[in-house]
């Protein structure tokens, strides 16, 4: 950020300031008019598409004071990115005044994220005594629905979802009066002009009467255990009450999920400490205006709460948020208890949002709804992530966070689309110096998911005023990413490798444009020989990269059928050390299909060689007998990673090979796991020297390619590095070798990356 004041007189001057970033819908306004009025300023404030504009006279010694105080003193949504100064002639008009919004001209200005309700309207929702009290929607300037109900900008109220409730007279004055928190607060409303909650069959038929509380009639559903649909910012959740076993259960088997852990919500803090280990840095996390799912580990012993064992089964952790409405927050207030909250949809299938939409699809599954008639105008679900060394890291980025831009080392010569992966998809749009990640769109395996995709790349292209001239996509064939790319029309085309797309998903994060050592390990890429890669160490900057070494490949016996039955990894694996087979109890539960799968692969039928450290994961899984089959995506690394002992442990040796580039010996890893589960040593501990094992691997590996290219810094990226036992472990041992480390915080390092990394290498290619 950068100002400066031309003239050196003390006379009144006139300065013409534009102020970029998130500075709309945010209270900046009636900030900078309160400041000014302070400061005996004349002149105006505006709206534009490109961020706010101000008009400001007065002596010199004040306008230093007013343009250090724009940033110094800014409102707690905002968000400053640019803020220049230009003199203009002196008008001598005196007063200082708001004016109406421009909204001529080409979209430029940032679209704020959602943000949880504030302290002051909490007090007036759950004790004022006022207006709004009990009231569902009470917001401000500083929280509040944003991303999901605005249809365009600038963001004003009749380009948001709000447009349909005309204003009372109280809420009127609020709006119009700078003084006031709620001065053009888009959202703004109370009991008399706004939206109303209903209860519904999922017929939609109201269950209730005029007099009756539907928060109260909810609460008393959800403690007799009902599935209540709820809708929440940017869609609808299922809630049960998640003390209550046969709930929780059926909740379980309605969304056809069998194992994935469901998502909690709780009043306070406090409570979350409850349930849960609660440190600092993820009491802040928390807290924080996204209010993302938190991901914490489970509290053993008296829990506050008996959480039901279908929540979260065979779960170290717990997914915990606090509420982010007004109305979860009175839900909560009255049901006491925590909440589960979880997506409302089937698994695989976006999130419902549209009220007919909902009460269609969910009607297996829910009971009641408890609606309202504020429609939302984008998805998004709930972001999650954890704290890892003290800091956050994002493992979906989402309702809170998007449409949050990213600040990138250069300004694009061209705008650019980064389509995004097949899993954990987002898609990214940039131009200028700004990278803006879209919303967790799930994975594109059917129509609806794929709908979603392309309604959501639409929509924010036309929010952020972006019409891309080049479009990146993943090298795969199959992925409906590539084929919504190259379908695309009057645009060129980048095909971005999977895993130099994650290193320079890392490398924009921090800003960093120089060569690294890239470390990208997660399930399966495709590479540029055609084969599946997934255990890659790169040289790699934003615009190429080279591979120099990776984890040894094997066959994947069955093609995705071993992603689904991470046994098949473990018969690779032993299969490649030869020798008698062990005898083990993965053998002898597969001992009728062991033989023909074997064979297959052994003549390359349906069985592609890859480097994946994913699969490694899964093939040590089954050898421990955690799991012979997934019902979701990295499920068996999961249960690897939690069962392990905690502690420095050593780990199992494994060789690298040399030449031509370094071969990664997986293998000894596992002939290590084989022959410590023969002698009888405890799971927990084959595990921790496994993680252990092949975080020196990497770091070993790295040693290599800075003795051989020079480089000292290593970015780490790929799904596989949201494991904090193999993250913590390498991080120490490559920083004790004397290498600087980039992780991933405010960009997941799973293939919700991505997206940034194809739009910043496309970009790069393109200077």
């Amino acid at each position: 950020m950068a100002y400066g004041v031309i003239s050196d007189e003390t006379s009144h001057e006139r300065l013409s300031v534009r102020v970029a970033g998130i500075v709309q819908g945010v209270g900046f306004r009636p900030f900078v008019y309160t400041l000014a009025q302070r400061l005996h300023l004349h002149g105006h404030v505006g709206n534009d598409t490109e961020g706010v504009f101000i008009e400001a006279e007065g002596p010199r010694p004040a306008l230093d004071a007013f343009l250090s105080a724009l940033d110094l003193e800014r409102p707690p949504l905002a968000v400053i990115d640019s803020l220049t100064a230009l003199p203009l002639p002196v008008t001598g008009r005196p007063g200082f005044v708001i004016v109406a919004s421009d909204a001529s001209g080409p979209p430029a200005a940032q679209v704020s994220p959602d943000a949880a309700t504030c302290e002051a309207c909490l007090a007036e929702t759950t004790g004022g005594g006022g207006r709004r009290q009990g009231y569902a929607f009470t917001n401000c300037t500083h929280c509040g629905p944003r991303f999901t109900i605005v249809r365009d900008v600038p963001y004003d109220r009749p380009n948001t979802t709000m447009a349909a409730f005309t204003m009372c007279e109280d809420c009127a004055k609020e709006y119009a009066d700078p003084t006031d928190r709620r001065f053009h607060a888009q959202p703004v409303c109370c009991p008399a002009c706004g939206p109303r909650l209903r209860l519904v069959g999922m017929d939609g038929r109201t269950l209730l009467g005029d007099h009756t509380d539907p928060i109260a009639a909810t609460a008393r559903l959800l403690r007799s255990g009902a599935i209540v649909a709820v809708k929440g910012l940017g869609g609808y959740h299922l809630a049960v009450d998640a003390t209550h076993p046969e709930a929780a259960a059926r909740l379980r088997a309605g969304k056809h999920r069998e194992d994935k852990p469901f998502a909690l919500m709780v009043t306070d803090v406090a409570e979350a400490a409850g349930i849960a280990e609660v440190e600092p840095a993820a009491a802040r996390l928390l807290r924080h205006p996204a209010r993302p799912i938190v991901l914490l580990p489970r509290r053993g012993r008296n829990p506050a709460h008996r959480i039901a064992d279908a929540v979260a089964p065979g779960c170290r952790e717990l997914g915990v948020m606090l509420p982010y409405t007004p109305l979860h927050q009175l839900l909560l207030g009255t049901v006491v208890r925590p909440l589960v909250m979880t997506s409302g949809n089937l698994s695989d299938e976006p999130i419902a949002y549209r009220d007919d939409d909902a009460l269609a699809r969910l009607a297996g599954i829910a009971d009641v709804a408890l609606t309202h008639d504020r429609p939302i105008h984008m998805r998004t679900d709930d972001s999650v992530a954890r704290i890892v060394r003290g800091a956050p890291m994002l493992l979906r980025r989402s309702r809170g966070y998007v449409p949050r831009a990213l600040r990138l080392p250069w300004a694009l010569r061209r705008p650019v689309l980064g389509c995004g992966a097949a899993l954990k998809n987002t898609f990214c749009l940039a131009r200028g110096q700004y990278a803006t990640l879209s919303h967790h769109i799930g994975d594109l395996e059917n129509a609806r998911t794929h709908g979603s995709y392309a309604d959501g790349i639409a929509h924010l292209e036309r929010l952020l005023g972006i019409t891309p001239e080049l479009v990146a996509h993943d090298l795969h064939p199959d992925y409906l990413s590539t084929a919504y790319a190259l379908e695309r029309d009057g645009v060129e085309t980048v095909g971005v490798q999977h895993h130099h797309a994650h290193i320079a998903s890392c490398l924009a994060e921090h800003g960093v444009q120089q060569a690294v050592i890239g470390v990208a390990f997660d399930g399966l890429g495709y590479g540029d020989d055609g084969t599946l890669w997934g255990g890659e160490i790169l040289v790699a900057d934003l615009a190429a990269y080279a591979r120099v070494g990776h984890l040894e490949a094997v066959p994947m016996p069955g093609g995705a059928a071993a992603v689904r039955e991470p046994w098949r990894m473990a018969l690779s694996y032993l299969d490649r050390l030869g020798g008698d087979l062990p005898v083990l109890p993965l053998v002898a539960r597969q001992a009728l299909r062991w033989r023909p799968v074997r064979e297959a692969a052994r003549r390359g039928v349906n069985s592609p060689p890859t480097s994946s450290a994913g699969r490694l994961f899964d093939a040590v899984a089954a050898l421990l007998d955690l799991r012979d089959e997934v019902t979701y995506e990295g499920q068996a690394a999961v249960d690897l990673e939690q069962i392990a002992e905690r502690g420095d442990v050593t780990g199992y040796q494994a060789r690298v090979g040399e030449d031509p580039v370094l071969t990664l010996h997986g293998t000894d890893l596992v002939r290590a796991v084989v022959a410590d589960r023969l002698d009888g040593v405890p799971v927990p501990l084959v595990a921790a020297r496994f993680h252990a094992g092949l975080a020196d691997l990497v770091v070993s590996a790295c040693a290599l390619v800075r003795e051989r290219h020079g480089l000292d810094t290593v970015a780490l990226s790929g799904g596989v590095f949201q494991n904090t036992l193999l993250l913590n472990r390498t991080v120490d041992r490559l920083l004790a070798t004397g290498f600087r480390v980039l992780t991933h915080s405010q960009v997941p390092p799973n293939d919700g990356g991505i997206s940034l990394g194809q739009a910043t290498v496309a970009a790069a290619r393109d200077r």
